[in-house]
Formats: structure tokens, sequence, C-alpha cells
């Protein structure tokens, strides 16, 4: 079966679901409106399932592949809120300390896809974090719906602590050589410009297609920023000029680009939104990036 992309759906059915993806429209309303942009034969229930996550199908790494060890861990939560849970990765075999990268999530959990990402930065000679921000809620429960209804839930100013908490257990780890850095996706963007404001030893933060801090927010900034932005996303795009201003009225070092013609989520395999060569051209910008500012 040919793999869908983003051009084999109408533009406003994929607004519409960018919009339930992100809260801004229930399943309901979803399946209401997107019905006048299905196809022959197809209802607005398999419209939905045909723009959801394939996780099996994109995996790129299996967690038990040899060239890696892949572990759960848990670390204390800052202020006496117990404990938060992670998935560690690295290589199998490294001679000397490694740079270590944390991975923010999207807004429905420590899923399998954003653990295959980092499983892929473990093969590209990186420690990798991925925290569940889930877990005080009993983590990431298997199912992207009741994944983002549990994201409602949370605590954002606990969570938020409970992410720079998450940057100092990657800074002290043994294995790794004292620099950090995060990449982050969509509300994981949206983490990595903020633990840019908020960790001022941060050596490199990489948002895909996050939302920016404000004006002042930035100023604090000091790592070296990449930053990647999908052409078709308005909703988050288009705060990109007010924060490339902030930044160069900071000093602030940064690459930035837009990728044209692709959608929010465009590094996401898992989805019909990906998009294949921007994607590989962003993750080899990715590496390249965290290669040139966190290996000693």
């Amino acid at each position: 079966m040919t793999r869908k992309t983003a051009n084999d759906f109408h533009p406003e059915a994929l607004k519409l679901f960018d919009q339930y993806v992100h809260g801004q429209l229930s399943r309901r309303g979803f399946l209401h409106s997107a019905a006048k942009f299905t196809a022959a034969g197809v209802t607005a229930e398999g419209l939905l399932l045909a723009l959801s996550p394939s996780f099996a199908e994109a995996q790129q790494v299996p967690g038990n592949d040899p060239r890696i060890q892949a572990r759960t861990v848990e670390y204390p939560s800052p202020e006496g809120y117990g404990k938060l849970r992670g998935y560690l990765v690295q290589p199998a075999k490294a001679k000397g300390k490694l740079p270590t990268v944390l991975v923010a999530h999207e807004n429905r959990g420590l899923n399998p896809h954003i653990e295959d990402i980092a499983r892929r930065l473990a093969l590209d000679g990186f420690i990798a974090f991925a925290p569940d921000a889930l877990f005080p809620l009993g983590g990431y429960p298997g199912d992207e719906d009741k994944a983002r209804e549990l994201f409602t839930r949370l605590d954002q100013t606990k969570t938020h602590a409970d992410f720079i908490a998450a940057a100092a257990v990657l800074k002290s780890l043994p294995e790794g050589n004292g620099r950090v850095g995060v990449v982050g996706f969509c509300y994981g963007g949206g983490i990595a410009n903020f633990l840019a404001t908020r960790v001022p030893d941060l050596a490199a933060a990489v948002p895909f297609y996050g939302a920016q801090p404000t004006v002042e927010e930035a100023s604090r900034i000091k790592a070296p920023l990449l930053l990647h932005y999908a052409g078709e996303d308005e909703r988050i795009t288009s705060g990109w000029p007010a924060y490339e201003t902030a930044l160069k009225a900071a000093g602030v070092k940064y690459q930035a680009y837009i990728y044209p013609g692709v959608q929010h989520g465009f590094n996401n395999d898992t989805t019909p939104r990906y998009d294949e060569a921007a994607a590989k051209l962003a993750w080899q910008r990715t590496v390249s990036f965290f290669d040139q500012h966190l290996r000693a």
C-alpha cells in the first residue's frame, strides 16, 4: 500500500486535524467539520484514522537494537513532587564521555515515536533522555486521544520545572560530557525554547515548530538556537518574526529555517503530515548543530 502524504488530503482537513490534535477542536467537532472534505467511500472516521499516527510503520530503530542500550530511569521531581520517569538511550559501544540531548515530546507524552527519536540520536553518537511529562498521571497511556486528554490535566508550572530538572540529570550523568542540548517537537519545541530561557548553561537548543517565548524571556537566552518551522503552519510560524527581532536584540546566535509547503509536524514520520525531504534536511542540520556545540 502506498503511504499517504499531506498532498492526499484537503488543506482544510489538515487544518481541522491540527486544531483537533492541539485541543482546539473536539473529536466530535472534527468529525462533523471534516465530513465535507472526505473522498468517495471514506467516512470522517476513516479520515481521522488516516491522519492519525502509525507508530509501527515508521519505527526506524527497534528498542532491542544491539547498537544501543535503552532503559527506563526515574529521578526525583523538584520541590518534593515525587519521582519522574524517562527513557534513556546511549550507544552500546562508546569511547569516552558522550554529549547529551534532552528530547522533549509533543502534547501526548512519551509515545513510541519519541522513544524512536531518542534511539536515533543514540545511533548518531549521543546520550538521549526523553522524559515523560505524563508520568505523574500514570504515564503515556498507549492511546493518543487519552494522552491528549491527560495532558490538559498537567500543572504546567510543575511540568516546566520537571524539564529543567531533567536537563540537570543529563548534565550530571557520569557517562556524559557535561554538555546538554535539547530538541523538542510541537509542545516540546516550546519546551526547547523555554529551557533556553531558564538554563543558562544549556549548550544548544533545537525547537521544531515550537511556541516562542515572550520578548522579555528571549532576552535571557544564552544558548545557540537552531529553529525549524513549517511553511504551512500559520499558527506557529506567524510568531517567528517577532521572536527573531527579540533574538537579534539580545545578541543570540541562531539559525532558522522555514520549510516551504510543509505542515506542522513535518518531522513526525508516523503521520501523513510527514515530509520526507524536509525532515531529512532538518535532521541532518540538527545532528550537525549538536555535533558542533555539544562535543568537547
